[in-house]
């Protein structure tokens, strides 16, 4: 058995429970929440699962170098004891990004340049030629943490931002994330027992990340390329294993149906739910929300309405005492799950959640409302068995707090800190073991597709005045904001041909293929996804 060895999972702010959850599912050991990171144990196929089929995660580091940094000579001297030649040579590029909270290194790119510097000069100095920097497209992208004096230097296994998936061929204004998206799914608990509605779907993000979480499919389909496909130890035998083991995938039963009043997004998110080859299971239609009826089968409603912030319509108001009218008369016997900014819109719905949880979205602490739909009075519903609260939601409402305490909801944040790349500390690690049972598919690498094309994209780390309270072990949560620019990143190049985009589901498994149309069914061979030889 492949030794073990410490790994960290980064996300959002709130979902790092259902972080740690599909870590434990994927055989991860010795899990351990923090904030906005997931720390645990796993092996090279661990590592390389946990990129390829995590929802909810934006970035896999794997720690090389724990150290204390008091001065910048500190981070200098400790840089330079790693044998770096084991990483790199003088042909492969090199990248570093930093993450600082710290009264002593009051810049993140002053963090960046030391260890750029400490690398150069000690392969400089055994072979004669310095590395070179690529800021674009690097060979090896190295992380930096540093809280106080504890400093942590990590290989970033994952490149690019995990929530960009490759489906997403076009966007609208202030589109949800994709990682974000796919934890509020998992925080309903729907695995696709029943139809999933969003009647305000934009983009149609939820749509297809709840067909990707009702199928089982590995949010990682669709991408393209991984940093560590680019390490010297790369197992690509390895791998092509994990990629083509369809065998966890289940068939789905029912449907999702996506609405939205404005054409222009339900063009969009039907060219997004095309390009995932998921048309067979999702339906998208232009209606607005007051017009929307009792679905004929049971559902559940999750979504995304405008908070007037990015996206505002004439009367925000009216629009949240309309969406609570068609709660109340046209969603009997459901549950709806609504993410909004103003407890005043909250308060325009008439409704009363059985759960909040907070929850951001960009930079706003945002709440995650479940509404329980029954008919007639709540002390007539608990008399017939109805259940208002799970034991789950109990626990989970007792730590609303858990983001600070006296939260003001509607804090917003400011500084510009990107979310994704803040607040990875050291952790001292617990045990407890799980197990790992994967079947995997044998197949040729010498049959796999053509060759992959290079991205020119990089996560660049901007930590201009990160700050760090640590007065009682706590965060000072002031302007702990990330931008959200860039959202509507531009696909070219990754874009998949999906000709007629249908399933098939002979033999029970959705499979695809973007190169041919076989008998007017879809299939996507994941033996031709185009990887890198």
């Amino acid at each position: 058995m492949e030794q073990q060895f410490e790994l960290i999972a980064k996300t959002f702010m709130g979902l790092e429970p259902v972080l740690a959850k599909e870590l434990a599912r994927i055989g991860a050991a010795d899990i351990k929440e923090g904030r906005r990171m997931v720390s645990f144990k796993g092996d090279k196929e661990l590592m390389y699962r946990a990129n390829f089929q995590l929802h909810t995660a934006i970035k896999i580091l794997k720690p090389i170098h724990h150290f204390k940094a008091r001065s910048a000579d500190d981070v200098y001297e400790e840089i330079k004891k790693i044998d770096w030649t084991q990483y790199l040579d003088n042909d492969r590029t090199f990248a570093v990004d930093a993450v600082v909270f710290s009264e002593e290194f009051r810049h993140s790119k002053f963090v960046s340049y030391k260890v750029k510097d400490a690398i150069v000069d000690q392969l400089r100095e055994k072979t004669g030629k310095r590395p070179n920097i690529s800021v674009s497209n690097p060979d090896l992208r190295l992380h930096i943490h540093i809280a106080e004096d504890d400093a942590t230097l990590c290989l970033d296994s994952s490149g690019e931002s995990l929530h960009r998936r490759g489906y997403r061929q076009d966007s609208v204004e202030a589109p949800l994330n994709e990682v974000l998206a796919a934890g509020m799914i998992l925080m309903t608990g729907w695995q696709g027992d029943t139809d999933f509605i969003d009647p305000m779907c934009g983009s149609g993000t939820l749509l297809i990340e709840a067909a990707l979480i009702a199928r089982n499919m590995a949010p990682g389909l669709f991408r393209k390329e991984y940093a560590f496909e680019k390490w010297p130890d790369f197992d690509a035998e390895l791998f092509d294993n994990i990629y083509n083991d369809d065998s966890q995938e289940r068939e789905f039963s029912h449907h999702i149906y996506g609405y939205d009043v404005d054409v222009k997004a339900v063009n969009t998110a039907r060219l997004n739910v095309k390009a995932a080859g998921l048309s067979s299971d999702i339906t998208i239609a232009e209606q607005d929300f007051k017009d929307f009826l009792q679905p004929k089968e049971k559902a559940i409603i999750v979504t995304n309405p405008p908070y007037g912030e990015r996206i505002t319509t004439s009367n925000l108001m009216e629009t949240y005492r309309m969406i609570g009218e068609r709660l109340k008369h046209q969603f009997q016997g459901n549950d709806a799950w609504i993410l909004s900014y103003r407890e005043e819109c909250f308060e325009q719905i008439g409704l009363k959640p059985s759960i909040k949880i907070p929850l951001y979205n960009g930079s706003l602490e945002c709440e995650f409302r479940k509404y329980q739909m029954f008919d007639g009075k709540l002390k007539e519903f608990r008399s017939e068995g109805g259940v208002v609260k799970t034991d789950e939601e109990k626990r989970q409402m007792a730590e609303k707090h858990r983001f600070r305490k006296e939260r003001e909801f509607k804090q917003r944040l400011t500084e510009q800190i990107e979310n994704e790349d803040a607040d990875i500390r050291s952790f001292t690690f617990h045990r407890h073991e799980l197990g790992t049972d994967f079947k995997e598919k044998r197949i040729p690498r010498e049959e796999r597709g053509e060759r992959r094309e290079e991205r020119g994209h990089h996560d660049r780390f901007d930590g201009k005045d990160d700050r760090f309270d640590r007065k009682g072990d706590r965060f000072d949560r002031k302007g702990d904001r990330f931008d959200r620019k860039g959202d509507g990143f531009d696909r070219k190049g990754s874009r998949f041909d999906r000709k007629s985009d249908r399933f098939d589901k002979r033999g029970g498994k959705p499979q695809y293929n973007s190169s041919e149309n076989r008998g007017g069914h879809e299939r996507f061979d994941r033996s031709g996804r185009g990887r890198k030889k």
